[in-house]
């Protein structure tokens, strides 16, 4: 069975103390759905707080409150979400993760696999796509095309990515609590913010392939 998630790479200072969060995954992705508790919410927002500012900060001091640091996200010119997509082939435990630079933002490049392009995965290790008539075989990454792969078929493809839309529908719901409670002012802005900035709600545009 193949598994594709939205997933966060998580990292957060040891000293922050503007809300509750949970610590890092082992593997320090996040899958992102409506199912997360207030604390990995949490964690997800010290992360995108963290890695998006305002255009007009000039960070002469951190920001002393939580409306002050979710105020980051919503003006900043575009959200940033490191990660990406994870694809898990539970019949081989194979697991295809985003590499270095890779950005949760550009999700939907993904569906350029069905015209028989590939998206930007990241690097380090360089998760790899091999393109195999209706089929998309995915390497874990390295140097080489070593280990086992996973075997995507690509008529499941928009099926699997409509199931990344709803995990995300699902975190946004999460999101809209959470701020209620830690930045409600903002809460409906910051949704709409992670909405557009990350694609999610738009429908998607039909393949020319």
């Amino acid at each position: 069975m193949l598994i594709v998630e939205a997933v966060l790479e998580t990292y957060v200072a040891a000293d922050f103390a503007l809300w509750p969060f949970d610590d890092s995954p082992a593997d320090r992705f996040l899958a992102l759905s409506g199912d997360l508790s207030s604390r990995e919410v949490g964690t997800a927002m010290a992360v995108l707080t963290n890695c998006n500012k305002g255009h007009r900060e000039r960070r002469a001091r951190d920001p002393q409150d939580s409306m002050e640091q979710v105020r980051r996200l919503v003006t900043a010119e575009r959200v940033v979400a490191p990660g990406g997509l994870r694809v898990r082939d539970t019949a081989t435990a194979t697991v295809v993760s985003p590499g270095c630079c890779c950005g949760l933002e550009n999700w939907r490049d993904w569906h350029e696999l069905m015209n028989g392009e590939t998206p930007w995965l990241g690097h380090d290790p360089t998760p790899r796509v091999e393109h195999l008539g209706e089929t998309a075989r995915l390497w874990p990454g390295g140097e080489c095309f070593d280990g086992l792969p996973i075997d995507l078929p690509l008529t499941q493809l928009p099926e699997l990515l409509g199931g990344v839309q709803d995990q995300l529908g699902g975190f946004l719901t999460s999101v809209e609590e959470w701020a209620a409670q830690y930045a409600a002012p903002l809460a409906a802005v910051v949704v709409a913010k992670l909405d557009e900035d990350l694609s999610i709600a738009a429908p998607f545009r039909q393949t020319q392939g």
